[in-house]
This record gives structure tokens, sequence and C-alpha cells, in this order.
């Protein structure tokens, strides 16, 4: 059940890099009536910006620019949008569609403007509209992405980027699937080296402390192999009997239900039937195509592992429809609405 007004979590909305369609999607996420039943939006970034996108999209909803992140409107009136721009106007002039050093600058000041309120109470939970990684690194960024800025910004080592799909249509666990990767933006040749029983073990953690949180009382995780057929008995590789299996055996002897290494092609149709609630993927990929392929429009990144809450939609910023009037506001509303629960949850 969602917490009633007087309760609501304030949820930051950061526009990600304006040149794709991060602010046409934000423009229609407050533009949504339901938005304002879930959470108290505030969103971050430029105002002309998110003007420009709500024109585009033919709202009547005003831009209500603030001084700082600590200020506290009313509750959401349906006319006005709280607005907080930590950065500088040089991104007004940044073209749609394009790789731009502005644009990577800026989605970086809007996401450590949220972490840091985050980090100081001024809100309550973080949910990002896509930032490009090659924008990031023009503007002299060295980061994969926003998983790893936040873990930065919040001090944290051991954190991990679970895709999330909630129960309904093709997912049977009650909890729905969550899916949390050991390694995440990394070459695919680099991923045998980077695995670790450690790194896999404490994502059998943060997974399994996920899925208590949003209310299942005893989670069924999974972890997959890293290789085909699980390696079969060392003929494709030794990383399951080496690293994985020594991982999962700790995890049971601290009381987590968890079963593994298990062949991943099988494993992913076996947990979205509703045979687990969890999976720990080795890598990106494994994890991604399975819960991309039946559920794109509604997944949910969700980061683990921090002490705030973040949650973004699981696509990118899709340069191509940029200014179109065709992006699909669907999945960045489920990222929202998750935030608000996993907020009331703390």
């Amino acid at each position: 059940m969602l917490p009633q007004k007087s309760r609501l979590p304030r949820v930051a909305l950061t526009l990600g890099d304006v040149a794709g369609i991060g602010p046409e999607i934000i423009a229609r996420a407050v533009a949504d009536p339901r938005l304002n039943r879930w959470c108290q939006p505030v969103v971050i970034g430029h105002p002309d910006i998110l003007r420009r996108a709500l024109q585009q999209i033919g709202s009547t909803l005003q831009v209500m620019p603030l001084a700082s992140l600590a200020d506290r409107p009313p509750l959401p009136d349906g006319i006005n949008v709280p607005t907080f721009n930590p950065g500088d106007d040089t991104v007004v002039d940044v073209p749609l569609g394009k790789l731009d050093a502005r644009a990577g600058r800026a989605a970086y000041d809007y996401l450590v403007a949220a972490a840091r309120a985050a980090l100081r109470g001024e809100i309550d939970a973080i949910t990002t509209a896509p930032l490009n990684k090659a924008a990031l690194h023009l503007a002299g960024l060295n980061y994969p992405g926003h998983t790893e800025i936040l873990a930065e910004e919040c001090g944290v080592a051991d954190f991990g980027m679970m895709l999330y799909l909630p129960h309904g249509d093709r997912v049977f666990s009650p909890q729905g699937l969550g899916v949390v990767h050991v390694t995440l933006h990394t070459s695919i040749r680099s991923v045998p080296d980077l695995l670790t029983t450690a790194s896999i073990r404490e994502k059998i953690g943060l997974i399994d402390g996920y899925l208590r949180r949003i209310g299942c009382t005893v989670p069924r995780v999974a972890v997959c192999a890293l290789n085909p057929h699980g390696g079969e008995s060392g003929l494709f590789g030794d990383e399951e009997g080496r690293i994985i299996a020594p991982a999962v055996v700790a995890a049971q002897a601290a009381g987590i239900q968890v079963k593994g290494p298990l062949p991943a092609d099988t494993l992913l149709k076996r947990a979205v039937a509703g045979e687990f609630d969890g999976v720990v993927a080795m890598y990106h990929d494994q994890g991604h195509i399975a819960l991309k392929l039946i559920g794109f429009d509604t997944a949910v990144n969700i980061t683990l592992g921090l002490p705030i809450v973040r949650t973004s939609p699981s696509h990118g910023t899709a340069f191509d429809i940029a200014g179109q009037n065709q992006a699909d506001s669907q999945g960045l509303m489920q990222a929202i609405r998750i935030a608000a629960l996993l907020a009331e949850n703390r």
C-alpha cells in the first residue's frame, strides 16, 4: 500500500543527459496525476530545459525554481513543479540527440546534488533519468555510470545494481523478481578475473536483504553459473567450483536460502516462472537480456548497498528519438513508484 498524503516521501527526479529523452519522460511523469499520489516530486536540472519539455508535451504545468533542496514547498498542487538547478546555464544550448560534454557534466552535477541531498535527509529517494557514459567521459568524468558515482558519493565499497520486475504479466513470484550483478559495466573479457568468492557472497547478501525489506520473509535466491551448462564439471571452465560454489556455501551457512551455481539459460526461465525471488548474475548481459526481454518497459534498476534509495528505468538516453514526442515514461513511472515504496519502508 502506498503511503498516505501526509507521509508522502520526497523523491528527486534527475534530468539525466539533457540531449536524450530524460527531460521528456520527466515532463510526462510530473504531468501524470498518479505521481502526486505516490510522492512529493522535485526535479533536479535546469528549469528552462524542463519548461521546454513540458511545452513539448503540451502540459500547462509551471516550473517552480528552488534556491536549494532544503526548501520545502507545499504538498503537490498539480500546478507547480519544484525544480532545483545545481549546474550552470551552458547546458541550455545542448543540441538534442548528440554527444556533448556539457550534457555529461550537467548529468553528473544533477546526480551528485541529489545524492548529497539524500545523505543530508533533504530528500527521501532518487529516481534518475538516463545519462550517457560517453558524454560523461567527454566531460572528463571517468565513471562507468550512475551506480559507481553514487557509491563514491556514499562512501561504500559493497554495492550492486539490481534489475527488478514487479509481480504480474510474466513474472510469477509474489514479490516480483530481482537480478543483481556481480560485475557490471565492464568487458566480457575481464569478467572471469573480476569474480571473487567474496564479491559473489556480498551480492547474495544484498539481494536477500532487499527482498526481506519489501516483505519477502524467506527469500529464495539462486546463483548463476558463469560458463555454459554450469561448466560441465570443469570441461568449460572451473570458476563454478573454484569461486562461485564456495560463496553459495558461505551464504547457506549464514542462513540464506540460496542455490547454485546453476546454468543461467535455464535458471532465468525458472526464476521468471516463480521458483526464485532473486538471482545473482555474474555479468551485465547475463541478467539484463532475460529481464529486458520480458519486461523492457517496466524493469527498474535499483542500486543496492547504498544508505540512500536510488532507482531508474532500465532504458538508455535514446538519442535517436530525443525531442520527437515519442518517448514512453512508463519505465520511469515504475521506477518512481518503487522508489517511493522503498523510501517508505526504509
